[in-house]
């Protein structure tokens, strides 16, 4: 069986792009088919090239090729030219890793990119065949939890791209905070005067549309399931089954709470935020003197410490509706800054332009209520080290709080709702994938996710649902979604070694996994954004994907060939994440930086997907070192699979009992994290590395 399949691979070099300059090409075939009897392989100078594919095709057509390593640039170019029908690819990078960074024509170099053949060769020998994993009962319509802008839009852009959405709106009206508003801000820089709202079109239009059902005055009762094939229990007076391929939450905010607003004058009736004086525009008639507070407990750490980014925008609006209302009103605004961003910087311009709008920067340091009205002290002001304003009213621009998702109620084993950042707000990848949450296929749209205005709202409920769409999608072809889009493998569980250990279950970061009672795993494939963490956490090696598993790797790390103590050539194995080590590496390779020729590279999924086996492999092997580098971890850059990153510096006690247990030094494991810009930085990693391991000395298990 295992020698049919041999037969039936090939080994395709170029030598193109300096390859053949730097490198004997001739001795990869050799050392090919030293790895494996049998197998094809063919050379062209420019393998990309018409002529170069089209001997490919042929060698494959010719030959039955179905798994076939591709020796020439980074797999991360050329990839649509390297796609061929019913054929497994490999690529070995031998141009950005091997000949634009090592010395041409010297045996070190020649070692390393036939070792890193051989490493391709075994793993793609070791690979199991795939079958895309596709949920039973799909269903193509959308959720959209909430009917604000952002649920509306959502909604809308949905059924006009022909997908049936479901609109659920807790209240007994859609519009949400959007639809309380007296007037919206200029539609563009061009406009200096306020917009009539228009949400009473796009509602009109979101009820009357055929392919948007509406559900008033009603909650989730539960949502499980994967994407796909989610099930929605709707309480809508009775409680009834929704089946679901994605889900857009878009629930909203609420004002921060005014109880925690009393030294600014809170609670006197001539003291309003800026939601209540937008009723009472529309309601009651205006007195004279109406000074607005900017940054009411906002970027302030007592209280909310972000800037919610609409507040400036609509104090400037508000301020317009009094001298609207009564020419004769005088209006203050006290600020800490003002942020405008985009078209509104004019908007604000124009406001400044008016002489009845007074605006200063100050500290509050003092709200009053008196007889004669309320009185405001203002310190380090433009004007003086302090200045008493006298007003009738006082209008707070208090900060958003995102509403909580809780009632979503996910049937899932790591929480009810959508896991949060820092501020309560949805968490999102906001380096790589806005809208995007811990849950595959159930997006973030509006100011649950972020702080922002209406017209931001609005453009993030069209992004979410764009990216609600594109998950139904992959899942129908069985594909992840980001990053790793495209991708058709999923884990696969070989239950009779599981121990019910629950590290699987609990180091997923996207809840792929639920558990019976007794902690056994009960996987949602489609769940999964193949990050690989799951088989890096098992201590059975359980989980495997059929192109990376336990057995995979391992064949990747015996390949090479370790020379002995008495050569004084050391062997470092680089384990490398995809998203930003791998494209590092790949720019230093661009910029021609050189670094040691005695790395060996396996790029990984993610640094939380390597398993202690491949270390004790390594090491048992004689590798001297091992060198990890992966995405940098926390909210300030991200890891692309959140928390890999993090797992692997946890785990990093249990690799240095490994070193105990084999009486190693601990230096011979190191972990780094890098940015995907820093090429210079990952080139200085892997020199002061192997400079590090030669003084270290050999791993005495290379003579064993």
């Amino acid at each position: 069986m295992m020698e049919a399949r041999k037969k039936h691979m090939a080994l395709a070099v170029c030598t193109g792009c300096g390859i053949g300059e730097c490198i004997d090409t001739d001795k990869l075939d050799d050392a090919a088919g030293e790895a494996l009897q049998g197998i094809n392989c063919i050379q062209h100078g420019s393998l990309c090239s018409v002529a170069g594919l089209a001997e490919l095709n042929r060698m494959v057509g010719e030959k039955g090729v179905d798994r076939l390593a591709v020796a020439a640039c980074s797999p991360r170019v050329k990839s649509t030219e390297f796609e061929l029908d019913g054929v497994h690819v490999e690529r070995i990078n031998l141009r950005e890793q091997v000949a634009w960074v090592m010395e041409p024509d010297h045996e070190d170099t020649q070692m390393c990119a036939e070792d890193q053949t051989r490493m391709v060769l075994a793993k793609l020998d070791t690979i199991k065949e795939n079958s895309p994993y596709i949920p039973d009962h799909l269903s193509s319509d959308i959720l959209v939890v909430g009917g604000g802008i952002a649920g509306l839009t959502s909604a809308l852009e949905g059924a006009r791209a022909g997908y049936r959405v479901h609109l659920v709106e807790r209240s007994d009206r859609l519009g949400g905070y959007a639809g309380r508003i007296y007037k919206m801000l200029p539609g563009s820089e061009e406009s200096a005067t306020l917009k009539e709202p228009d949400l009473h079109e796009k509602v009109k239009e979101v009820e009357g549309h055929p392919g948007i059902e509406v559900y008033l005055e009603s909650t989730i009762e539960s949502i499980s399931g994967e994407p796909g094939n989610f099930s929605v229990a709707l309480n809508n007076r009775l409680v009834s089954e929704l089946q679901v391929g994605a889900v857009v939450t878009a629930t909203g905010w609420k004002p921060y709470n005014t109880e925690k607003l009393a030294p600014l004058g809170y609670g006197s009736p001539r003291v309003k935020t800026l939601e209540e004086f937008e009723q009472f525009v529309q309601e009651k008639q205006l007195p004279d003197r109406i000074l607005f507070i900017l940054c009411a407990g906002s970027r302030d750490e007592k209280h909310l410490s972000y800037c919610s980014s609409y507040c400036c925008g609509a104090a400037l609006k508000q301020a317009l509706y009094v001298r609207e209302k009564n020419p004769n009103a005088e209006v203050y605004i006290v600020y800490r800054d003002i942020r405008t961003p985009g078209f509104q910087e004019e908007f604000y311009k124009m406001v400044q332009a008016d002489d009845a709008i007074f605006m200063t920067k100050g500290v509050i340091e003092k709200v009053s209520d008196t007889e004669d009205g309320v009185e405001v002290t203002v310190t380090e002001s433009l004007l003086d080290d302090r200045v008493t304003i006298t007003s009738d009213m006082v209008v707070l621009a208090t900060g958003m709080v995102p509403n909580t998702t809780a009632d979503l109620n996910l049937q899932y084993r790591l929480g009810k709702g959508l896991p949060e950042i820092e501020y309560d707000f949805s968490d999102s990848h906001f380096t790589c994938f806005p809208y995007e949450t811990r849950r595959t296929g159930i997006f973030a749209a509006g100011t649950v996710r972020a702080p922002m205005d209406m017209e931001m709202s609005g453009e993030d409920g069209a992004g979410a649902m764009m990216k609600a769409i594109q998950t139904v999608e992959c899942v129908k072809r069985g594909e992840a979604v980001h990053p790793r889009a495209g991708d058709m493998t999923w884990p696969e569980l070989y239950m009779e070694r599981c121990t019910d250990c629950k590290r699987c279950t609990e180091e997923c970061p996207f809840g792929s996994y639920d558990e019976t009672e007794k902690g056994t795993p009960l996987p949602n494939p489609a769940r999964c954004r193949r990050c690989g963490i799951c088989v890096g956490s098992c201590p059975e090696r359980v989980i495997g994907f059929a192109d990376f598993s336990i057995n995979s790797v391992s064949a990747m790390i015996k390949a090479v060939h370790v020379p002995d103590e008495f050569e004084e050539k050391p062997r470092i194995l680089v384990f490398v994440c995809e998203n930003d080590a791998y494209p590092a590496l790949d720019a230093a390779g661009v910029n021609r930086l050189k670094y040691s020729p005695f790395v060996r590279i396996i790029p990984v999924r993610c640094l939380g997907s390597i398993n202690k086996v491949w270390i004790s492999d390594a090491l048992s092997h004689g590798y001297d070192g091992i060198l990890q580098i992966g995405c940098k971890p926390g909210d300030d850059y991200q890891c692309h699979f959140i928390h890999g990153s993090e797992l692997t510096e946890q785990r990093g006690e249990n690799l240095q009992e490994t070193l105990k247990t084999m009486m190693l030094e601990p230096e011979r494991i190191r972990t780094r994290f890098i940015e995907i810009t820093e090429h210079h930085e990952i080139q200085e990693m892997i020199n002061d590395y192997a400079e590090e391991m030669e003084l270290i000395g050999p791993n005495p298990y290379k003579s064993m």
